[in-house]
């Protein structure tokens, strides 16, 4: 179970086992609902662990879930570069422990409050509120590298357990978000980019490489 939601995971317990022993009591087998019901709500704070590759030249997931957007030759989300932006769409079967794509040194972190549409509409990827993670990435990754988490109409509550200075090895556990949800990873364009994924594809958090550097040692066109 992840460590960022033992008050949730605490609470479905406790209420779970509680409702479960009267409606044992009072409802025989009817108790296998309850029982059934505070088994799943316990398995969306599970947090398995990964074998993350250690190469440096990769770029990984930063959460479990499907790929519904690649976007080369984009603009970063401050303007001033081209940018490579994967979009990741978490359902509430997905685990939603985030980790980070890559090893380096957070700049920076930027809660913006906003709504609560459903993950699975584009929209939300700009209106929804949202926590960015600033990356400075260990060579011979370009940076900055940028993660969002992005909440939806179920998530509530973005959790960031980092800050500015911290230093985080790839696939480092950072944080999650509570129910349905995105999160979105960003990094400089360069033509060296070789994508490892594709449109639709479902992907594990410090799992599944999303993009790997070729040749490293070039530079860039």
């Amino acid at each position: 179970m992840t460590r960022y939601a033992w008050l949730e995971i605490s609470l479905t317990i406790i209420v779970g086992t509680g409702i479960t022993v009267v409606a044992a009591n009072y409802a025989g087998w009817w108790a296998l609902l309850p029982a059934g019901l505070t088994l799943t709500l316990l398995s969306f704070y599970r947090d398995p662990p990964r074998r993350v590759p250690v190469e440096a030249d990769l770029l990984v997931a930063p959460a479990d879930g499907r790929i519904v957007e690649i976007a080369r030759d984009q603009r970063s989300p401050d303007g001033r570069e081209r940018a490579l932006r994967i979009m990741i769409f978490l359902s509430v079967l997905d685990v939603h422990v985030n980790r980070s794509p890559c090893a380096g040194r957070v700049l920076e972190t930027d809660y913006r409050p906003g709504e609560f549409l459903n993950a699975l509409r584009s929209e939300s990827s700009t209106r929804n509120e949202s926590n960015a993670l600033t990356i400075a990435p260990q060579a011979p990754l370009p940076g900055p590298v940028r993660v969002r988490q992005i909440a939806g109409v179920l998530a509530r509550r973005i959790v960031c357990a980092v800050e500015p200075g911290d230093e985080l090895a790839r696939g480092q556990r950072f944080g999650m978000i509570k129910f349905g949800s995105r999160t979105e990873v960003c990094v400089p364009e360069d033509p060296r980019w070789e994508l490892s994924i594709a449109l639709g594809e479902h992907v594990k958090g410090g799992l599944t490489v999303l993009a790997r550097l070729r040749d490293p040692a070039a530079q860039p066109a």
